[in-house]
């Protein structure tokens, strides 16, 4: 164990198991490169953990949702940086295992949603949703949280956990935080960093497309994703991957918007996917 002015930084199993701990404990669970999305995460936590629980982050860059081809050898891992962003947002525990620490070599278990992962990033990253779904149940057991906090920016993320904590029984809290955005309104994402000035400008044609099709007043799913889709190819560099209305629980296509509503959008900038989302009234 090593310590970075107050915040315990654990990278064994064993040694998760050999700390006190107190309760509540709430955990924030991220791959790190750490940025005010984070902050808002951690800010959430500590409210629900209360003055005598505790705040844990885990940083873990889960190979098993990168697909093949995908950037899991260039994410960004800035350690100290990451270990300086607890410190200061009074994080009381960082885990931050090993690959080797997490899935033993002959590792031949993994857990798997069926039904909410078949679609959007399930259907352009297959296999992710088993990658996420495995480390996040090996978290929770390892860790043994009382609440878990989650971004609603990873929308389809969001809801596969909360049905896997349903279905397999976990009895932890999962508590959604709203997307935080930059002052330009891009959602805070690790992966802006990869993007160049010209991309950068031009992603922030993502939540202008999003409120343009919310706001327009159409209920027609079909006119709504064409609005979206005129407004995003607006911005040159834009390649969209999918702009979806779906039901906010089931995650099915919808063929008119109403109450649980939502419109999700992954856009590619350059090499870079970016996704957004926003509730349909």
């Amino acid at each position: 164990m090593d310590r970075v002015a107050g915040v315990k930084i654990l990278t064994t199993i064993a040694a998760v198991g050999a700390e006190p701990r107190r309760k509540p404990r709430v955990l924030v669970p991220t791959m790190g490169a750490l940025h005010k999305a984070h902050g808002e995460l951690i800010r959430v936590a500590r409210e629900r953990a209360g003055k005598d629980g505790e705040v844990v982050v885990s940083i873990f860059v889960n190979p098993l949702q990168f697909e093949p081809g995908s950037d899991y050898e260039r994410y960004p891992r800035p350690q100290k940086a990451d270990e300086e962003f607890c410190r200061s947002a009074g994080v009381d525990l960082l885990f931050r295992p090993s690959v080797e620490e997490v899935y033993p070599n002959d590792r031949s278990t993994f857990v798997e949603e069926i039904s909410l992962s078949s679609t959007l990033e399930g259907k352009s990253r297959p296999g992710h949703f088993r990658g996420v779904c495995t480390v996040v149940a090996k978290l929770f057991n390892i860790l043994a949280p009382d609440a878990a906090v989650f971004g609603e920016k990873d929308f389809q993320q969001l809801a596969i956990v909360r049905r896997m904590v349903r279905d397999l029984n976990f009895n932890i809290d999962i508590v959604a935080v709203p997307t935080v955005r930059e002052e330009d309104d891009l959602a805070c994402s690790s992966r802006n960093q990869y993007l160049n000035p010209e991309e950068r400008k031009q992603a922030t044609i993502l939540h202008d497309a999003l409120r343009a099709a919310a706001n327009a007043g159409k209920r027609s799913a079909s006119d709504i994703v064409a609005l979206a889709r005129k407004t995003i190819n607006e911005a040159p560099l834009a390649r969209i991957d999918y702009v979806e209305v779906v039901d906010a629980e089931t995650l099915q296509p919808l063929e008119m918007s109403g109450p649980n509503t939502v419109l999700l959008v992954a856009v590619f900038f350059g090499k870079t996917r970016l996704i957004d989302n926003i509730t349909l009234a």
